[in-house]
């Protein structure tokens, strides 16, 4: 690609990833979109004045929120139909997706309006990139509140053997926790704060074992379960091409290490490892 040839901004709704916490995460192609829009939706406009103002763009700013999303998206779509430039951003991270959005998204696609994406920040990639845990993921957003519809939820979810993601209020993370240990026992869990800030912090576990948080807790949390995490049962059956194996090392290594290298290839007792290997070295 030409690095000196110039992006062009269409007229049409932008999509644009602002950052989750950290500034520098915004992305030169999102900082040249907002410069060129006409408008600029967002969430709250004091906050994303906030981030305009660090970046020193001075654009008009549209509250679009899910209380108003309906009843101004006509004026939008007008606005675009007119050749101009409009951009969404939400209090932090990639829009529609939690957020409000779609509404307006649908409307430009029904209406063969261009929609394009600023990818950039998000807080569900952030969390599964260092969480290591399976890289197939499903992602769940905010639970619902009703007591019957989450039982529902988290027990079907339960049956899926993928990593899951959810934005939890941080002063409902302890309701969450004790649901989690009934449908989710057998996972590890990460719990994301702050993430890109200087208080960053990531809490690991196991579901079964995670403590409890203390009250007073700010913000929002981003969690991650694993995948089902299933203990292999150690076999107790040597197999012939295994014995033969731990002969012909006698000859080479340690006890110590064939018992090691065995059994966790074959997913045997160390004892019964290091019992053949005695039993071989008599004969040796």
């Amino acid at each position: 690609m030409d690095k000196n040839k110039k992006q062009i901004i269409s007229p049409g709704l932008y999509i644009v990833s602002t950052p989750i916490g950290n500034m520098e995460d915004i992305t030169f192609r999102a900082l040249n979109v907002l410069k060129s829009s006409d408008i600029i939706l967002c969430e709250d406009t004091r906050r994303s004045g906030t981030l305009l103002s660090y970046f020193g763009i001075k654009k008009k700013l549209v509250p679009y929120h899910k209380f108003n999303e309906i009843k101004i998206s006509n004026n939008i779509i007008d606005t675009i139909k007119n050749n101009k430039i409009v951009s969404m951003i939400s209090d932090a991270g990639t829009p529609v997706i939690s957020d409000p959005g779609l509404v307006l998204v649908k409307r430009c696609n029904s209406e063969n309006l261009n929609v394009f994406p600023i990818p950039g920040p998000s807080s569900i990639t952030a969390a599964i990139s260092v969480a290591g845990f399976s890289e197939n993921f499903l992602f769940c957003g905010f639970l619902t509140k009703k007591e019957s519809a989450l039982e529902k939820s988290l027990k079907n979810l339960s049956i899926l053997n993928y990593s899951i993601v959810f934005f939890i209020p941080a002063v409902k993370i302890n309701y969450y926790i004790l649901k989690f240990k009934k449908y989710f026992q057998d996972r590890e869990i990460v719990i994301a704060r702050e993430m890109t800030k200087v208080h960053e912090e990531f809490i690991r576990g196991q579901v079964k074992t995670i403590k409890e948080f203390p009250k007073g807790l700010k913000g929002e949390l981003t969690v991650v379960l694993s995948e089902k995490i299933v203990e292999k049962s150690a076999k107790k059956e040597v197999a012939e091409s295994v014995k033969i194996e731990i002969k012909k090392m006698l000859k080479r290594y340690s006890n110590k290490d064939i018992v090691e290298y065995i059994s966790k290839k074959e997913n045997l007792p160390k004892k019964i490892i290091y019992n053949l290997c005695l039993k071989y070295k008599k004969k040796i």
